[in-house]
């Protein structure tokens, strides 16, 4: 117990020190793009003869300096305010009340109470895939947002485990970090779009009395790029451990591991939800991996998880339901399976007189 505790106070206190790197760390990467932008204006625009292209970058950076960093400040400022509000216009989230879901609101506020943790809002996005996620900065912004496919297709126990996985990265400080990291790639990649979306629709200044430069555009370009991976780059790069943490959060709250256990394989495959920012499926309970598998993956493969919640945490895999018999049979008869819904003669009782 000392050693768990011990791992999650560390966890919690080193998100806090991450929080504060992640945020100079969007600072720099502003900084570095509206550099590469500058180059790049001045590449295609051209600057007066007798004057450098480098030279007349630096110059205005520095001039834009604190205009940059007011901007930057003002994004970070809105990100906190607005993040819930930002993240519920995407997915198409709607709030929940007592009064609307009693069942569900009554299971969120039972974990709160046990724990003696602030009841967040509750959110439901009308979505067949199966997932969660948590949003908010702050008590009064902190929300669980759990899709329809998930209510109607996990019992509820299973529900309750994945309720208790996101308080437990609220109490974690996890989903505050998370919100960062997504602030910082949104932002980055945002201005990474539109220039490569529109590259080579600019021409270089063909004005005698001003010079662009090819190798300048490319260089902007680079740094850019630059950028919009570091930026990527730093939200991949936040410990996956925090997936195995509030799994064992979860277990803690609710003392039942095979509802975590028999949630996650159901999950499985079906946690997708269409249409949503690759930012905001970060967040989620499960982000199913892409063509890359588990190279870029920000969970931990639901194999692994399920694996450390039976070796750490006294869970015990599901039996699976067992196959219906196969039988030789001509394509005009029915199989015994099929017989048996429609209530045909493979439904009827066998061993007695008919």
């Amino acid at each position: 117990m000392v050693g768990q505790a011990f791992g999650l106070y560390t966890h919690q206190r080193n998100n806090r020190i991450r929080s504060g790197f992640l945020i100079a760390g969007l600072f720099l990467l502003v900084y570095l793009t509206s550099y590469g932008l500058i180059l790049m204006g001045y590449g295609y625009g051209g600057v007066p003869r007798g004057r450098t292209v480098s030279g007349e970058t630096w110059r205005l950076f520095w001039n834009w300096l604190p205009f940059i960093t007011m901007a930057a400040g003002a994004w970070v400022f809105i990100g906190f305010k607005m993040n819930v509000g930002l993240i519920s216009a995407v997915t198409g989230s709607q709030g929940v009340t007592r009064e609307a879901n009693p069942k569900l609101y009554r299971m969120l506020e039972n974990l709160c109470i046990s724990r003696g943790l602030t009841m967040p809002k509750l959110a439901i996005v009308q979505n067949d895939a199966l997932n969660a996620f948590a949003s908010g900065v702050n008590d009064k912004q902190f929300t669980v947002t759990v899709t329809s496919g998930l209510l109607e297709a996990l019992t509820d126990d299973e529900v309750e485990a994945v309720l208790a996985h996101e308080l437990t990265h609220i109490r974690n400080g996890d989903v505050r970090l998370m919100i960062i990291a997504v602030v910082i790639a949104g932002v980055i990649s945002f201005v990474g779009e539109i220039v490569f979306r529109n590259f080579g629709r600019v021409r270089i200044s063909s004005d005698d009395a001003k010079k662009g430069s090819g190798v300048a555009i490319v260089i902007g370009i680079a740094v850019i790029a630059i950028s919009w991976l570091l930026a990527v780059l730093i939200r991949l790069s936040l410990s996956r451990s925090r997936e195995y943490l509030a799994d064992a959060g979860a277990v803690e709250l609710t003392k039942n591991p095979d509802a975590m256990i028999s949630a996650l394989l159901k999950i499985s495959g079906r946690a997708d939800i269409d249409g949503v920012p690759s930012g905001v499926m970060d967040m989620c309970f499960e982000n199913d991996p892409d063509d890359f598998a588990d190279l870029f993956s920000t969970h931990p493969s639901i194999t692994k998880r399920v694996q450390a919640l039976v070796e750490t945490a006294g869970g015990r895999m599901p039996a699976m339901p067992p196959h219906p018999p196969k039988v030789a049979q001509r394509p005009d008869l029915p199989t015994m399976v099929e017989e048996s819904a429609r209530g045909g003669p493979w439904s009827r009782p066998t061993g007695g007189s008919s």
